[in-house]
């Protein structure tokens, strides 16, 4: 069962959650990154923002690793609070990091993304959003560096990184969004292709994202058919907590829940 790693050094609003075998989240600022280990190497998964990186130092500590076993960084998607640290790290450990072509841009500049709707009255319309895009700020929201050495994330194979996930398409939330299937340990990271808080209305449950940050709802829907077909027992979002209800039950959830 996923437990949370205690560790009395940590950052107090981080937290490093064991989810299976070499599988660890590490929540800070209301986003989600991952730490894949195999051997004596790791993947971090999406790179949450820019004050994470404190609390990514103590999650390696408690792990045992040093900043030379982190291998390669993924993004899922290249928003900004998913690429909040990545500069940093591909400067500073000299790793590489992957994205889908269609994420190449956002990820040098990870403000410009397409979105259905206003963010402006997100926060009137749904104060129950309020405390997590206030953690958001305090993590660096509003401070966060693109980088431009992207490398390709190529879908429908697995990636030859720590924990060799195999990358699907699923866009809709942003043109170039992935999701990354681990299935010897029964688990789909889904990015923000289906989430389980959603930052902007603060609802809580299997989802999609608010129009303020999806590119396409109708297109991020449908990609709930892929994320579908990995029939994973645990769904680990970019938002909210880890769902062990099985990935059928999250689709299910959010296809009910619909856009907001």
């Amino acid at each position: 069962m996923p437990g949370t790693r205690s560790n009395p050094h940590r950052s107090t609003d981080a937290r490093l959650t064991r989810i299976a075998d070499g599988v660890h989240q590490l929540t800070h600022g209301g986003v989600n990154c991952y730490l894949l280990e195999e051997d004596d190497r790791v993947t971090i998964v999406d790179a949450a923002l820019p004050r994470t990186w404190g609390p990514l130092q103590q999650a390696l500590a408690v792990l045992g690793r040093q900043p030379e076993d982190v291998a390669a960084l993924v993004l899922t998607h290249a928003h900004f609070d998913h690429v909040g640290f990545a500069r940093r790290l591909a400067a500073e450990y000299d790793v590489p990091v992957y994205a889908h072509r269609l994420e190449h841009h956002l990820a040098a500049h990870p403000y410009d993304y397409a979105h259905e709707r206003s963010r402006l009255p997100y926060p009137i319309l749904h104060p129950a959003a309020l405390p997590t895009l206030a953690a958001m700020a305090r993590a660096g929201a509003l401070q966060v560096r693109g980088i431009d050495e992207v490398l390709d994330l190529p879908p429908g194979e697995p990636l030859d990184v720590p924990g060799r996930p195999t990358v699907l398409f699923v866009p809709g939330h942003t043109f170039g969004h992935c999701a990354l299937h681990l299935p010897d340990r029964d688990i789909v990271l889904t990015g923000d292709a289906l989430v389980t808080l959603d930052p902007y209305t603060g609802r809580l449950g299997p989802r999609i994202v608010a129009g303020a940050a999806t590119a396409d709802s109708v297109a991020n829907l449908r990609s709930l058919d892929v994320l579908e077909t990995t029939f994973a027992r645990i769904v680990l979002p970019g938002h909210g907590d880890a769902w062990t209800g099985g990935i059928r039950s999250a689709v299910s959830l959010a296809r009910v829940a619909g856009a907001a």
